[in-house]
Order: structure tokens, then C-alpha cells, then sequence
């Protein structure tokens, strides 16, 4: 067993309970902090790659929020829609390969939440700076449904926003910080969720941003 993995073990040992949100969904609080330095060496060298950039949405507004990718599949928005593409538009070259200490985070935080069988093939790489947000959306650019959502915190602090399967409907306010790890999926897999405007309070690591990772099954 390498290094990392057990790390991973031992995380899954002494972490804290789930914090239980739903039927599929859980917040785990501080999961990916034994592997943090591992982490952030990796996303250091993702984005020499494929550097951070602001899509533009269907509607034709600029994001707020800088986005990358890796795996074998990048999220993309344009003009022309939302989708999974297999190559980075600005370089014309493949995604870069995704690091093994994220698959083994993602998998494991996804077995912690109860989906023993997560093998995401799409690492979505979001960074906020202070008065970024995400309004509310549901992940369906996925073919398959059944896989869950994994989603880790770096960073800056930021509130989470879950909500229900409407727009309009209830969200529950949830305050995310360095190492947490929300996972969603089954019957809670579309529900809507967003992030509120990113508070200007820099981390000690990484300074006045947030980067979020969110791991999918996309192809």
C-alpha cells in the first residue's frame, strides 16, 4: 500500500461522522486534509497545463468563477451549450491525465458517503476569488445519473447552498472550509446547489481564493 493510500485509510478511520444531508447525501468535514500537501503539488502542475480561464455561458454572460479540467473528459461552456469535451479548446491538446491522488480521494470520500463503486473519468477544477459565486444549477451533463457528485474544498472558506430539485425551492446554507468534502448522489444526485458570493478572508495557504474540485463519471 503506498504512502498515500495509507493516508486515505487513515482518514477514513478517524474522521469525523458524516454529517448526513440526505438519503445520498453527506458533509465530510476535513476528509481530504491527510492528503493536502499531495493536493495541491498536483493542482500546482494541472494548471501549468491547462491554465484557469472564464467560459461564457449558453445566455452569453462571462462566469465569475475560473474554471480548468482533468481527466479524460473537461467540462466546457459556451455560446453553443454545455457539454463534455475530450480536448482543452485553448491548447487543442488532450485534458491533462487526472493525478492518482485525486481518483483515490474521490473514491474514497465517495465509499465514506456510501457509493463503493464512484470511478470519475472528469475533475472539473472551479477557482473564486472574493465576490465570485455560482448561482444555482443542477450537474445533468452527465450520462449517467447514478454515479454521485464528490466535491472538495480548498482554500477560502465559502457558503454552500443545497437545495432541492426545483429552483425556487429551499436551500440549506452550509459553511465549507479547507479539506471538506461534500458528496451527493442517488435520490439527492440533481439537486440544486451553488455557492454564495466568495468572502473576502484569505487562507493561509492559498491566499485570497477558493478552488473547488468536483469529480464526476461524465462519458
Amino acid at each position: 500500500m503506498s504512502a498515500t493510500s495509507q493516508q486515505l485509510s487513515l482518514s477514513l478511520a478517524v474522521a469525523d461522522q458524516p454529517e448526513i444531508l440526505g438519503a445520498g447525501a453527506a458533509l465530510l468535514r476535513g476528509f481530504a486534509a491527510p492528503v493536502m500537501t499531495d493536493l495541491l503539488e498536483s493542482l500546482q502542475g494541472l494548471e501549468a497545463v491547462s491554465a484557469f480561464r472564464h467560459l461564457v455561458t449558453p445566455g452569453g454572460f462571462t462566469m465569475s468563477v475560473a474554471v480548468s479540467s482533468c481527466g479524460a473528459l473537461g467540462w466546457m461552456s459556451d455560446r453553443s451549450g454545455y457539454r463534455y469535451v475530450s480536448h482543452d479548446p485553448d491548447t487543442g491538446r488532450p485534458w491533462p491525465a487526472m493525478p492518482a491522488v485525486f481518483q483515490r480521494l474521490a473514491t474514497a470520500a465517495a465509499a465514506q458517503a456510501g457509493f463503493t463503486d464512484f470511478e470519475p473519468d472528469a475533475c472539473l477544477i472551479n477557482r473564486y476569488v472574493p465576490g465570485a459565486r455560482m448561482t444555482l444549477h443542477q450537474d445533468r451533463n452527465e450520462r449517467d445519473f447514478s454515479q454521485p457528485i464528490v466535491s472538495v474544498s480548498l482554500g477560502m472558506s465559502a457558503t454552500f447552498l443545497f437545495g432541492g430539485m426545483e429552483r425556487g425551492g429551499k436551500t440549506t446554507r452550509l459553511p465549507l472550509h479547507h479539506g471538506d468534502v461534500m458528496v451527493w448522489g442517488g435520490p439527492d444526485r440533481l439537486r440544486y446547489h451553488g455557492v454564495l458570493p466568495l468572502k473576502d478572508s484569505p487562507h493561509p495557504l492559498l491566499g485570497r481564493q477558493r478552488i473547488n474540485l468536483t469529480f464526476r463519471k461524465a462519458g
